[in-house]
């Protein structure tokens, strides 16, 4: 199996790498964007906490602290892995078993997520079961088409890797990738202390 080996030609190389943003240009406006419609949600959430507070109390009280802290934990490691992978694709080392890992970090999250929810649809609580859960889908539903998105494409960057395909502008595209993933882990972050433990 074959790994990544860059050449004069990524951009990372260069003696500007250190003084630009990384990634493709024009993607700092997406998260930008994409993190200030989360704080909405989140204000939101707040207000209506407020205005709720038993209901959002007992709701938080119904959540598994076990699987939001599971999740966290698969997150924050597929993105140790993530900069681990960008820093070995800039240096010309290997990148895929990083890659995988992150993909399967990504996975389990998905996995972990699908049987969180059963067992909460099974408990007969839905969006429409109450304010705390209509925000408990909505900001993790939303936040889980991330988590796909980024899956996918961790898997795609794996298998690019694999091929010895790393230089130039896909290079770009990889630490772009990983920008967005660190984002996913970002809101995550923030999201299982809002919903999982704030009393």
């Amino acid at each position: 199996m074959s790994d990544v080996k860059l050449g004069e030609s990524t951009p990372a190389s260069s003696d500007t790498a250190s003084k630009r943003l990384p990634g493709v240009e024009g993607l700092w406006v997406f998260i930008g964007v994409d993190m200030a419609f989360f704080l909405v949600f989140f204000m939101a959430f707040m207000l209506a906490r407020r205005d709720s507070t038993s209901v959002f109390e007992a709701g938080r009280e119904s959540l598994s602290v076990n699987f939001g802290g599971v999740n966290k934990l698969l997150l924050l490691t597929s993105s140790w892995c993530v900069v681990r992978g960008v820093a070995a694709a800039r240096s010309a080392g290997p990148v895929s078993g990083w890659l995988l890992a992150a993909v399967l970090c990504g996975c389990g999250f998905l996995v972990s997520k699908i049987f969180e929810y059963s067992s909460k649809i099974s408990d007969g609580l839905t969006p429409a079961t109450d304010d705390f859960y209509m925000y408990y889908f909505a900001l993790t539903g939303f936040h889980l088409m991330h988590v796909l998105i980024g899956t996918v494409m961790l898997l795609v960057f794996w298998r690019m890797a694999r091929k010895n395909s790393f230089i130039g502008k896909r290079y770009l595209a990889l630490e772009s990738g990983g920008v967005y993933w660190h984002m996913v882990d970002l809101l995550w972050i923030v999201l299982f202390p809002l919903l999982y433990l704030m009393r």
